[in-house]
């Protein structure tokens, strides 16, 4: 019997390293963006980060932040929430996951996030507030927090407009009034006198108009920091993010503001809008607008197809949820061509069900850190943040995430559990 021996391919490391650009320009969209701004009061603020680098395994990935802080009653808050509530999110993510864990983690990191920035300012002792309307992007993937009525649209190139933040205005939202009500604040209009009530709709003591906010503690703790989180997968077609401070959307629709600058780059864009809210009505509020575009690696921006008109009744019709019988939280093949797929969406503003175990991932709180604030705690000390729960089911006393004794009274205080110090000032938001 004759041998021979086994001949072994050897593939050039320049075919090796044209392949990784391949698939990294697949998984990685190219950001463009651009921001435009007319100032009334100087209390609008934007965080623009690209290329922000993270380790994973052995290499490192990058992702993009993107933020708008229309701050009210003073600039305080929206400076100090630009400068901390980044690092907050990232150390609320364990250091020992994957990419597609790190994309699952994000919308708990990012309510634990918001409410560590919150607590800390309110120990500052400074009643100025602001809303935040907060943008992760990874790859393809596109994660939205947002507390206040700074809002955020996606156009897909497919067509459609998406709404990925919600208003936390009480004359609109109804479910917000009525927690705000149980939880002993109190909503009104402005009383002008002789029973004439006037303006929108407000939460007394204070007058603020929204019902979620980072800041804001003369206000009282059921002006929640508590985030609406909004998780969508683009196709590789990508798409255009605008993020507008309510200047812009007290002037301008959806559909408005993005059909006048149509077929701009991103910065002419963001221009454009600010331009088309300024000859609607003036400058009467501080108008801030910053136009994010995710485009395929190969394609320059000028190639970015026309959108589609969307079919009536097609908007809840073009989210399709991941089967749960998937593999892989994020797994490629799950995602169809050309459909913005959604991943995950929460607005409760109650932290016993924003950070449960459940979803996405079980390893996300560690046994002894407090789930919020990341201190550490010795065992016994920390709280379940279900204590207290009024249905608690299967639920053990052991059973977490925890908070330390500090988080554990903001917690309750946001709930209505124990009176807060408030003040009766005004506010112009």
């Amino acid at each position: 019997m004759s041998t021979r021996s086994e001949s072994h391919t050897t593939i050039p490391l320049s075919v090796l390293l044209k392949r990784e650009l391949a698939n990294e320009k697949i998984e990685k969209p190219e950001i463009l963006h651009g921001q435009a701004s007319q100032s009334k009061k100087g209390e609008d603020f934007t965080l623009l980060k690209t290329e922000c680098q993270r380790m994973v395994g052995d290499g490192v990935s990058t992702y993009s932040v993107f933020a708008l802080l229309d701050g009210h009653n003073g600039s305080a808050a929206a400076i100090y929430a630009k400068e901390n509530l980044l690092s907050n999110v990232l150390s609320a993510i364990p250091s020992d996951l994957n990419k597609d864990e790190w994309v699952a983690a994000l919308p708990r990191a990012l309510v634990a996030g918001f409410v560590k920035t919150d607590k800390d300012f309110q120990q500052k002792a400074q009643t100025s507030g602001t809303t935040v309307t907060f943008v992760i992007i990874d790859g393809w993937v596109v994660t939205v927090a947002s507390v206040g009525d700074s809002r955020c649209i996606l156009e897909p190139s497919e067509g459609g407009v998406y709404y990925l933040s919600a208003d936390h205005r009480l004359e609109t939202n109804e479910e917000e009034r009525v927690r705000i009500t149980s939880s002993g604040g109190e909503v009104g209009r402005l009383n002008a006198g002789g029973g004439a009530e006037i303006g929108p709709l407000r939460c007394w003591p204070g007058g603020l108009c929204l019902s979620r906010s980072i800041g804001d503690m003369d206000v009282g703790e059921f002006i929640v920091p508590v985030p609406f989180v909004k998780q969508v997968k683009l196709s590789t077609a990508g798409g255009r993010l605008v993020i507008c401070s309510d200047g812009v959307w007290d002037n301008l629709t959806a559909e408005a503001a993005l059909d006048c600058c149509r077929g701009m780059s991103a910065e002419a864009a963001a221009s454009q809008i600010v331009k088309e809210t300024l000859q609607a009505k003036g400058l009467r509020d501080d108008t801030t607008c910053i136009v994010i575009d995710m485009l395929p690696q190969e394609k320059p921006p000028s190639s970015l197809p026309q959108p589609k008109k969307p079919v009536k009744g097609m908007f809840k019709s073009m989210f399709r949820k991941k089967s749960s019988e998937s593999s892989s939280y994020m797994d490629k093949e799950y995602m169809e061509p050309d459909v913005v797929v959604e991943i995950y969406e929460e607005g409760s503003a109650m932290l016993s069900e924003r950070l449960d175990t459940k979803y996405p991932i079980c390893n996300m709180f560690k046994l002894f850190m407090c789930a919020v604030c990341q201190l550490e705690m010795k065992p016994g000390e920390g709280i379940s943040i279900h204590e207290g729960a009024p249905n608690p089911g299967k639920l053990r006393p052991w059973d977490g995430p925890f908070l330390c004794l500090s988080c554990q009274e903001k917690k309750d205080a946001m709930e209505g559990k124990r009176t807060s110090d408030r003040l009766s000032s005004g506010s112009d938001e």
